[in-house]
């Protein structure tokens, strides 16, 4: 029987690292955790908070996630998209949501992330 989830997995380009520390710590706020000694030779890195837990892998070629995408519940939506327009992170409204309710970023290899705001 399932459980939980223990991560979310998405691919990145090999040398992004620096640029996914930017995104997912210095964008997001979610804190860069040391990969496993086993792991860490294959590149990439992790993130994590209490809640969620992106592990970036190198993959190459690299493809981004265009339509499969983790969707994140952010406790303010409003502050978060203005510290990603702040970035020069593009901010696009979630046609499929209320208004102020969801949105979509891309992370710095164009993978799609969706936001949603806590109800």
């Amino acid at each position: 029987m399932l459980l939980r989830i223990d991560h979310v997995q998405l691919a990145m380009p090999p040398g992004g690292e620096a640029l996914a520390e930017g995104f997912y710590s210095g964008v997001l706020g979610l804190p860069r955790v040391p990969k496993p000694p086993r792991l860490a030779a294959r590149g990439g890195c992790w993130f994590e908070s209490t809640a969620v837990h992106v592990h970036l892998g190198v993959e190459d070629p690299f493809v981004p996630a265009r339509k499969a995408h983790p969707a994140f519940v952010v406790d303010d939506l409003a502050a978060l998209q203005a510290v990603c327009e702040e970035a020069g992170v593009e901010v696009r409204p979630n046609p499929d949501s209320e208004p102020g309710q969801g949105a979509y970023v891309d992370d710095p290899f164009g993978n799609r992330i969706e936001l949603i705001a806590a109800e």
